[in-house]
């Protein structure tokens, strides 16, 4: 049941859906800081060896966490396999072709794929990706839904522009600086700008 559920004795309407607004921006922040254990782990191992040995390094710990989720879960999100699949094919060119370039792309593609996915869902199912994360715990109108969708959207897809400009216009120490802080910055910011969007369509109501 929704963790909000037992609030509904004490609190309007509007206050209920500024709490779970919140709960569901909470929720997938909490979801990409889980993605952030391999880039993290990553950064150590560059720091500590080199950018090969922290490609084996972000290999493994993407498959470890993959393992997790299918032991906890019993399945495992296509978004996160296909994560995995390009981990294996751009780090093993890294390292076979001693060449980073191909791990730097990785990156980007993988944002790229993410933003294409949250556009591909205007089209294909009854909701959109953002609807079916957010929607146990806030309800929106489907207009609002599509334009919060479109613009996780972009936001992926523009941290994969930004990323190619970061490979080509700088070394590797700040390339790997980006990805391990600046990156996730950018995602806590826009989640900030996004829970302010949200909070403009929850209607004030009295008790």
């Amino acid at each position: 049941m929704p963790m909000y559920i037992n609030l509904k004795n004490n609190y309007n309407a509007s206050t209920l859906n500024r709490v779970n607004t919140s709960l569901a921006t909470i929720f997938i922040f909490m979801k990409q800081l889980l993605e952030f254990f391999p880039i993290l782990l990553f950064f150590i191992a560059y720091k500590t060896f080199d950018i090969y040995i922290a490609t084996y390094v972000v290999i493994a710990a993407t498959f470890v966490q993959v393992l997790y989720a299918w032991i906890k879960h019993k399945k495992v999100e296509t978004m996160q396999l296909i994560t995995l699949a390009l981990v294996i094919v751009f780090g093993g060119a890294t390292i076979y072709l001693h060449d980073e370039q191909y791990l730097k792309w990785k990156f980007s593609i993988i944002e790229w794929l993410f933003g294409l996915a949250f556009l591909g869902s205007h089209f294909v199912g009854e909701r959109t990706f953002i609807e079916r994360m957010m929607s146990s715990n806030l309800t929106l109108s489907k207009p609002i839904w599509k334009r919060l969708n479109f613009s996780w959207a972009s936001f992926f897809i523009s941290v994969g522009f930004i990323n190619v400009y970061v490979m080509f216009n700088f070394n590797t120490d700040d390339w790997v600086t980006f990805k391990t802080f600046v990156a996730p910055g950018l995602m806590v910011a826009f989640m900030i700008v996004q829970m302010a969007f949200l909070y403009k369509y929850i209607p004030d109501e009295k008790e």
